[in-house]
């Protein structure tokens, strides 16, 4: 469990990231056309999942936005955008800001996600959707780079995120 905030009050997540170094867990979401998509359909690619809350706010949004212009202009690879939206709402809102570099991904159909990467909120008002992070996962599967935001109403560390895509 980690301790995070949201807008300075303390929330609580069902676990932690996996571990730097570790084999990323496969993982089951909803594609914007309702199919299922796998982890290991991008396996061979560096893989960034951009974590988020909600993409109708305007810091989850603008994590769409800087990943969809950076890491996914970066060659081999794939930025899933991950959220509990359902993917209707994330492809109006890709479709409305001309975003074609990424992939949104919901828990529409399974919610296990959040408990296997550990970021459910498991308290406070935003219980029970995601927190916001980021996981870099290597072209063999590896994790390579993980932060958990610690102030859920903050951007990510794009930089360090970066960096991560731009060792492989």
């Amino acid at each position: 469990m980690v301790e995070i905030t949201h807008k300075g009050e303390p929330i609580r997540t069902v676990g932690i990231l996996p571990a730097v170094g570790s084999k990323a867990p496969d993982i089951s979401l909803t594609a914007e056309d309702l199919s299922d998509r796998k982890l290991s359909d991008f396996h061979g690619k560096t893989v960034v999942l951009n974590i988020f809350p909600s993409i109708d706010t305007s810091v989850c949004a603008a994590s769409v936005r800087r990943f969809n212009a950076e890491a996914a202009s970066r060659p081999n690879t794939a930025v899933l955008c991950i959220s509990d939206d359902l993917p209707f709402a994330m492809k109006r809102f890709c479709t409305a800001e001309g975003l074609i570099n990424v992939i949104t991904l919901s828990e529409m159909h399974d919610r296990g996600f959040g408990e296997m990467y550990g970021v459910r909120i498991i308290s406070g008002k935003l219980k029970g959707i995601l927190s916001r992070a980021v996981v870099v996962i290597d072209p063999a599967g590896i994790i390579t780079y993980t932060e958990q935001v610690p102030e859920i109403a903050e951007e990510p560390d794009y930089a360090k995120a970066l960096a991560a895509v731009s060792k492989k």
